[in-house]
């Protein structure tokens, strides 16, 4: 098993998704970020935010992909060479700060450091699906 990256970018500048309403997302390791994703959407419902662009996605004729847990995105950068069309931004990771809710999880593209922002600014999405 593993995962896959969609081949760029989804969005280079939207928002985590409502500062307060979301909780229960802390999910960090590898395999967490697709329930992180759904517990993201079927709390905030509509809207254009990252976990719901992830999800909503529909390429290479798959519909199953999410919003990368923190951990699964450091993968991501750890392999970013192989999978290309990073930018050295920061990229958005389901996994919230439970102990401050306007916080979401980021990681750096450029140095490969994850780091916390909150959720009402904006970054990058890359979304990735399992196999």
């Amino acid at each position: 098993h593993g995962l896959i990256a969609s081949p760029s970018d989804i969005s280079s500048g939207i928002s985590w998704g409502n500062s307060v309403l979301v909780t229960g997302t802390t999910g960090w390791a590898i395999g967490t970020g697709n329930s992180n994703t759904e517990l993201i959407v079927s709390l905030i419902g509509t809207g254009n935010y990252a976990a719901k662009i992830c999800s909503d996605l529909i390429l290479g004729g798959y519909s199953d992909w999410y919003l990368p847990s923190t951990q699964e995105l450091n993968k991501l950068y750890d392999n970013k060479g192989v999978i290309g069309g990073f930018s050295n931004n920061y990229y958005w990771a389901s996994t919230r700060y439970e102990n401050n809710a306007g916080m979401a999880s980021i990681v750096s593209f450029a140095i490969g450091i994850s780091d916390w922002a909150f959720s009402v600014g904006t970054n990058y999405v890359r979304a990735v699906r399992s196999f």
